[in-house]
């Protein structure tokens, strides 16, 4: 059975600001920018003045197409240029990944795979795996050193796991699982990822 290393899966974590920053950043990084306002001078019509200056005793007007106008442009709306990515430190990234790990594995949600289980490409062998950890129905995060077509061919149908590689680890997928599952070879990508050995 393989162990855990204390500088991943055993920290003492005192503050959760670090993972709540790098949790908003993983957010923020998959946020795409699409969404586009017209300004006055993009939307349709308004070339005639609605009326004239004066005499009318209305406000005075010179297009249809102003702001405070229905119909009218948007002011100061999107642009779909907007930046909203977030940058963290390679090492407080780690860092803060070593944390959820550690948080997790207080919970005891962490499980490493025994070697001697072996996936045929078929959903039937991991949903029974799943099943023999009583895992089956929650939020599985299963963690691989390589995505090998029989892993995906095993986990792609089960809609409670999500199979992510062992550099690609992140706050997010961690702390919304309710079980991370690791090979003993993805422990062990894990380990030399998190602790600096792999640039």
């Amino acid at each position: 059975m393989a162990t855990l290393n204390k500088d991943i899966f055993g920290l003492k974590v005192e503050n959760h600001e670090l993972v709540k920053l790098a949790y908003d950043a993983y957010l923020a990084n998959s946020r795409s920018s699409h969404a586009k306002t017209l300004k006055r001078g993009e939307v349709r019509g308004g070339g005639k003045k609605p009326w004239r200056q004066k005499g009318t005793g209305r406000a005075r007007f010179g297009s249809t197409r102003n702001p405070i106008w229905r119909h009218g442009g948007v002011a100061f709306g999107r642009t779909g240029e907007e930046n909203f990515t977030k940058k963290i430190a390679k090492s407080s990234k780690r860092l803060a990944v070593r944390q959820a790990l550690s948080m997790k594995n207080a919970d005891k949600a962490v499980f490493v795979l025994d070697p001697a289980v072996k996936f045929d490409g078929k959903t039937k062998t991991a949903a029974k795996v799943l099943k023999d950890m009583k895992l089956d129905g929650k939020n599985v995060l299963a963690v691989a050193a390589e995505k090998t077509p029989e892993v995906l061919r095993s986990t792609n149908n089960l809609s409670n796991v999500k199979l992510v590689r062992a550099t690609y680890l992140n706050v997010f997928d961690i702390m919304n699982a309710d079980a991370i599952i690791f090979s003993e070879a993805a422990l062990k990508e894990t380990e030399k990822w998190l602790m600096g050995e792999e640039k």
